[in-house]
């Protein structure tokens, strides 16, 4: 343990982040020839030879050990030496010594200790034992669902530290058997491959496969309700009868697992990784792509093939509807060099037409399979990495594009152009003077026009967002106040939509598309006053005739209560009159 109390103002180097006067826990290792205890459990234990490696074991871990066991004087009472076979146990259940486990869980591979075991009182004394413990391996044990329902021991570790999805492609081999080794099912020798998310045979198989990494093997111990239940299973398929309620004992390797990403979100343009590319970088939204590729049907009959038996690659511009949406969008996910097989529903495919292609017909709604390489591509380049007059070309010609889709009535596409085209004209002070006039007006023409894509869209929110950054830029601009305005309207504001209308009119008089608007938001508003009045009428109407009989209903109540009073009360002086005090003469007299 040290405390930095202070730290020299002269020093160059503060290779420390600690505020001064902080505690820092930091044992140093322990040296061969060390005696330490170890927590609240009163062991001690002594290094005599260092271990290699970083990792150690955890409880639940079955390790294999040898070990010689003495009492404090040096009388031996066990050795595994002795019979030249090491033990195997498992970690947590005391199986060699009382707290021993808490010992050997800090010990690597190779290590040998001497652990004192305090007595039963707690204190060390002649009848204290002691283990010289040589940890020789062990094997990872994990409660896989968490439940006691599916034990994995790793038999070997697989390589790196991906692990499947579920919507990734395993291939897997394993070895399934009931508890007295009768086999109930065992893969072919090269394996089977499935989905993790389809299932395969057990219930409990997929979380299994999750857990593995590449080349893993283990040992599973599989209880009923994560096997074949109580009901058990007839022999079929090439799988064993199983009886009720049986344990599994099943040896199993991810041999390997090809990731697969859902691209678009929904399931319908699936990727599947055949071949890594080269480093993290991938095509974007604009890049120049080369592919090559063969295009199948879902049945196999080939339609298309470019870069294939001496076909010359494709070359295009993603984003730009060269090609089917589907292969747009999953290419724009593969780095340089990548493989994958690509899986499109007919909604980012052909649709429900008929297509003709080069070696085949695609029939209506079909879902078509790419095997697609992504040769090489040319990024877009990113407003930070051109010129400021390279900038104001880009958006110029950005904004061109998204007024010829426009044209075509294709605003998501126009609503893009004009988006990228203001960012890369933003006001982020690399304009000079002359520049940023340009700048300034490519922006607020680029924001009106993707106004005006919004209200297409009926994204009437987003209409008011561009309308609203023209205004803050220039707060007299009538085509801002006019588009704002038509938002307005579409979502019941017609109290701010007569704001921007009375403001646009102050701007120009004359203007006729507002004026238009001005008389159909007072319709709109006489409209709405009269559904309002008519809603208010007959909620009062309703009300007074509730009220009525409400009335009525109580003016019935009290009459009916007053009536019970005059009785209750007319019996209370009948009871007084027979029980009240003394009488002289007859007369009643007070008490």
């Amino acid at each position: 343990m040290a405390v930095l109390s202070e730290i020299n103002d002269g020093d160059e180097e503060k290779e420390l982040d600690e505020e001064p006067g902080e505690v820092i826990e930091s044992a140093p290792p322990q040296k061969v020839g060390e005696e330490r205890e170890l927590g609240n459990y009163g062991l001690k234990k002594k290094l005599i030879k260092r271990g290699i490696g970083w990792e150690t074991p955890e409880l639940n871990d079955e390790v294999t050990v040898h070990y010689v066991g003495t009492l404090e004087d040096g009388t031996k009472f066990d050795s595994s030496r002795d019979k030249d076979q090491p033990i195997k146990f498992t970690l947590g259940q005391g199986e060699l010594a009382a707290g021993l486990d808490h010992g050997i869980i800090t010990m690597k591979k190779g290590e040998v200790a001497l652990f004192t075991i305090p007595d039963e009182a707690g204190v060390s004394s002649a009848n204290s034992k002691q283990f010289e413990v040589e940890l020789i391996s062990w094997i990872k044990v994990v409660d896989v669902c968490r439940d006691g329902g599916i034990i994995k021991k790793i038999m070997e570790k697989g390589v790196g530290d991906e692990r499947p999805r579920d919507p990734d492609e395993v291939l897997v081999k394993y070895r399934m058997a009931l508890a007295d080794d009768t086999i109930v099912a065992e893969t072919p020798e090269g394996g089977v491959e499935f989905h993790v998310k389809d299932g395969h045979l057990l219930p409990g198989l997929p979380r299994v496969i999750m857990t593995m990494t590449k080349g893993e093997k283990a040992q599973l111990i599989v209880q009923p309700h994560y096997a074949f239940g109580e009901k058990g299973s007839e022999a079929s398929n090439g799988v064993h009868s199983v009886p009720p309620n049986s344990v599994l004992h099943v040896n199993i390797e991810l041999v390997s697992f090809k990731p697969v990403i859902d691209v678009t979100g929904d399931s319908k343009v699936l990727k599947k990784i055949l071949k890594e590319g080269e480093g993290a970088s991938t095509a974007n939204e604009g890049a120049n792509v080369t592919v090559s590729y063969t295009a199948k049907l879902e049945d196999g009959t080939v339609f298309e093939k470019r870069g294939i038996d001496e076909t010359p690659p494709l070359e295009f511009i993603t984003d730009e509807e060269q090609v089917i949406v589907g292969l747009d969008r999953a290419v724009v996910t593969m780095k340089k060099g990548e493989r994958a097989i690509i899986s499109i529903h007919p909604d980012y495919a052909f649709g429900d037409v008929e297509v003709k292609r080069d070696f085949a017909m695609v029939p209506p709604s079909s879902r078509v399979v790419y095997d697609v390489e992504m040769k090489n591509f040319i990024k877009e380049k990113a407003p930070w990495e051109l010129k400021s007059n390279e900038k104001i070309d880009t958006a110029k010609r950005k904004k061109e594009e998204g007024n010829m889709l426009f044209k075509c009535c294709k605003y998501e596409r126009a609503a893009k152009k004009y988006d990228k085209a203001a960012d890369y004209v933003s006001e982020d002070g690399s304009f000079g003077d002359d520049e940023e006039k340009q700048a300034k007006a490519l922006r607020v023409s680029c924001w009106l026009n993707g106004a005006a894509c919004c209200l297409k869209l009926n994204d009437f929110p987003g209409a008011i967002k561009l309308c609203s950054q023209v205004l803050d830029v220039e707060i007299c601009n009538v085509k801002a106040l006019y588009r704002r305005a038509q938002a307005y309207i579409e979502t019941g504001d017609f109290l701010l939509a007569d704001v921007d209308i009375k403001k646009a009119l102050e701007v120009d008089p004359q203007n006729r598309e507002v004026m238009v608007m001005k008389k159909k938001l007072k319709q709109l508003q006489a409209e709405n006053d009269k559904k309002y009045a008519k809603l208010y009428e007959n909620m009062f109407a309703h009300k007074e005739k509730d009220s009525s009989v409400a009335t009525k209903r109580l003016k019935v109540e009290k009459e009916e209560d007053e009536k019970k009073n005059e009785e209750a009360t007319k019996m209370e002086m009948d009871k007084v009159a027979d029980s009240a005090a003394p009488s002289v003469d007859g007369l009643i007299v007070d008490s």
